[in-house]
């Protein structure tokens, strides 16, 4: 089957979708559900958030280790089925330890469309003499919490349980999955002409001040995107208002990466980078200052329009690093984000239980994004 630039950018977004929205984002939207229906705790979520990020972590690993790109095509394959599978069998049991296998195995699926999805993509846009950008490949990280959001909201419509949510999450995954699988461009296809660009890689004391704030960036998406449904439906006036929440975040991410393509464009992509980490702070730390609804707004908005930014730009510089295998960088560098995503769901929990808010833990979140942004300005005025 012939490959078109189109065909290859909705493969890639169907895969998030897949691999991301259903498999990771969904959680989310399910966390009050769950507790209220499944009986999960305070301190169970977040350790099933932990869990996932873990499997995310072991993917990110697979996919910087696997220098095969034909291996890599195939397990891209394996993960849009897992992702099925282990959304339909959330529902086939209720034990915790189960459950966080589950969200191990999902989370490790999350790389697939992430890592693995953005490294063929890339090479193919390389090797095809398109503009090495992805940022409408991650458009699909927005469409996914919209189109997921979206389905819970029509499912809680008709008072479903949480169970016939995973099955309704699954069926989604499963027919979205097909042109995900059908479309991902082969390591091989080449299409009309190919262009061979030698890999630049940075210096050693770049690699580690990138990855280290990478880590923070890492940090503030795990909290927020783990707990802002269950942040907003804690609040008495807004109550019912949590996945509408979660669709703004998804309204607000689709956009954000292709926006913040062109300001890397003009400002370069450390300088952007800056910005979007200084807006996520903000849109982080917003709900712990004012629980009113256009702050929420405010909020969900900037968080949306800026996490998946700070993702698609680093991504986008890593594999600009490394044109002949795009995913190698890419891993290495979601290896630190992947760390901080495992670490921030446990104290969040812990906090949560203290304080009986999410303010510390927003705070604390904050705190860290901005620790963030010193590690990139450290980085500007050695460019310098």
């Amino acid at each position: 089957m012939t490959i078109t630039k189109t065909r290859a950018y909705i493969a890639g977004i169907c895969s998030i979708i897949v691999t991301v929205g259903v498999a990771r984002f969904s959680y989310s939207l399910l966390i009050p559900i769950m507790q209220k229906g499944a009986g999960l705790t305070e301190l169970e979520s977040g350790w099933l958030a932990t869990s996932n990020f873990m499997g995310y972590m072991c993917g990110v690993f697979i996919a910087a280790n696997m220098h095969n790109l034909n291996h890599k095509y195939n397990l891209h394959r394996l993960y849009l089925i897992l992702s099925v599978v282990t959304s339909a069998a959330m529902v086939i049991t209720s034990n915790i330890y189960l459950w966080a296998l589950l969200r191990f195995i999902a989370g490790t699926c999350a790389a697939g469309g992430f890592i693995i999805a953005s490294g063929l993509i890339l090479k193919w846009l390389v090797n095809n003499n398109h503009r090495a950008e992805l940022g409408i490949h991650f458009a699909g990280a927005g469409i996914s919490i919209v189109v997921t959001s979206l389905l819970v909201q029509s499912m809680l419509a008709t008072n479903s349980n949480w169970q016939q949510q995973w099955i309704a999450l699954a069926i989604l995954a499963a027919i979205i999955a097909i042109p995900a699988w059908l479309w991902m461009p082969h390591p091989t296809a080449h299409g009309q002409v190919k262009i061979t660009k030698k890999d630049n890689p940075p210096s050693k004391t770049f690699k580690l001040l990138m990855m280290l704030a990478y880590f923070c960036a890492g940090y503030g998406y795990a909290v927020s995107s783990t707990f802002i449904v269950d942040i907003v439906e804690r609040v008495d006036s807004l109550k019912g208002q949590g996945s509408f929440a979660f669709l703004l975040v998804g309204v607000a991410a689709t956009p954000a990466a292709l926006i913040w393509d062109r300001v890397a464009r003009r400002t370069g992509f450390i300088k952007a980078l800056i910005a979007a980490y200084t807006l996520l702070a903000i849109g982080i730390i917003l709900p712990a200052i004012s629980e009113t609804l256009p702050v929420i707004i405010i909020s969900t908005l900037l968080f949306g329009g800026t996490f998946i930014a700070c993702v698609s730009l680093v991504l986008t510089m890593a594999g600009n690093f490394y044109p002949s295998n795009p995913a190698r960088f890419m891993g290495t560098m979601t290896l630190a984000y992947g760390a901080a995503q495992i670490i921030a769901p446990i104290p969040s929990g812990y906090l949560l239980e203290y304080f009986g808010n999410y303010n510390m833990a927003l705070y604390l979140s904050a705190f860290i994004v901005m620790i963030g942004t010193l590690f990139l300005l450290m980085l500007l005025k050695r460019s310098k």
